[in-house]
């Protein structure tokens, strides 16, 4: 699902708030969520999941896999997901 088909969506439960506000609230969600990752932060979703960051080490002896020569992998944070046991379930219905 697209960010305008989230507005869309919105838009059809919520007819009083128009175009502009639903973009407002959106906006403000996934930079508060970006904001808090930034920071290193967990985010809790009640119901949905929880959203944190996993340290990569450094890889001294990582090969590319064309030409087999060794390269330097350097550490870096990555985005990991996880779904809470309601919503687990509610998809595996």
């Amino acid at each position: 699902m697209s960010r305008p088909e989230i507005i869309k969506n919105l838009k059809s439960k919520h007819p009083n708030l128009n175009k502009s506000q639903l973009e407002l609230v959106i906006d403000t969600f996934f930079q508060s969520i970006e904001d808090a990752l930034k920071e290193k932060k967990t985010i809790f979703i009640r119901g949905f999941g929880t959203f944190f960051i996993r340290e990569i080490k450094e890889k001294y002896s990582a090969r590319n896999p064309r030409n087999g020569n060794l390269v330097y992998v350097p550490k870096k944070n990555k985005i990991r997901f996880r779904a809470s046991k309601k919503f687990k379930e509610l998809i595996n219905q």
